[in-house]
């Protein structure tokens, strides 16, 4: 229903749950909708550990790209209400499916990322990290002589079980679950919205359209990620 405003300051605890529709609206493309990566690019060439292992460099120059086409992307009204929503109240996370550090770039601090970051690299020889924002790559190459990946979550790779354990525990201690521009069918996420829910939380979906789990919310709006703030006060 989109006919009525709903008061979200009177929560204690927000958690916002973003997935791919919060940054298509900026240009950041998606994966399998509609002009998705993996309709132009094969997975098994550029986004897999088997990959990478097979040429590193390759799979390094593929993300350059990707890093590229999400820097000329900007946060939309959607991240920016966000973000001013967080600097007015002191108990607001995002968690997040995506890992262009959108809500970042629009000010956001709190962000939980379960799928890594596009402007992080790590060593898994010598687990470090190092962040990077750029259309290139700062280093290439760790100080031990290995090639360092994008520390994101590649297809075959498994979830970081601490950012869940993370994520879980956040929206479990939530009394306000606001889930924006994803289906939330894929696990662990797919859980999310009834972990929220069976502890006490009012639950929030905003898509376009209707999603498998909108039976599962107390309120479902229909309208773009952009268009929060007309919905949402505080």
């Amino acid at each position: 229903m989109n006919n009525m405003f709903i008061n979200i300051k009177k929560y204690n605890k927000i958690v916002f749950f973003t997935g791919a529709g919060m940054s298509a609206e900026s240009g950041v493309p998606t994966y399998r909708g509609s002009g998705g990566i993996w309709h132009n690019y094969n997975w098994e060439e550029f986004a897999c550990q088997d990959a990478f292992d097979r040429d590193s460099l390759k799979v390094l120059d593929f993300h350059e790209l990707r890093r590229k086409s999400v820097l000329g992307c900007q946060p939309h009204d959607g991240h920016k209400f966000i973000s001013k929503l967080q600097n007015s109240h002191d108990k607001v996370i995002v968690v997040t499916q995506n890992i262009d550090e959108m809500h970042q770039r629009a000010g956001t601090d709190n962000v939980i990322e379960l799928h890594g970051s596009l402007w992080r690299l790590r060593c898994d020889n010598c687990g470090i990290k190092i962040e990077n924002i750029g259309e290139s790559f700062a280093n290439r190459k760790c100080k031990c002589g290995n090639y360092l990946r994008p520390d994101i979550t590649w297809f075959g790779d498994m979830l970081n079980s601490q950012i869940i354990q993370q994520a879980s525990d956040v929206i479990q201690k939530c009394d306000l679950f606001i889930s924006i521009g994803t289906s939330g069918i894929v696990w662990p996420a797919a859980g999310f919205p009834n972990e929220a829910k069976g502890n006490g939380a009012y639950c929030i979906e905003i898509n376009p359209e209707r999603t498998d789990l909108s039976s599962l919310y107390d309120e479902v709006i229909h309208c773009k990620a952009s268009e929060i703030g007309k919905y949402l006060i505080y």
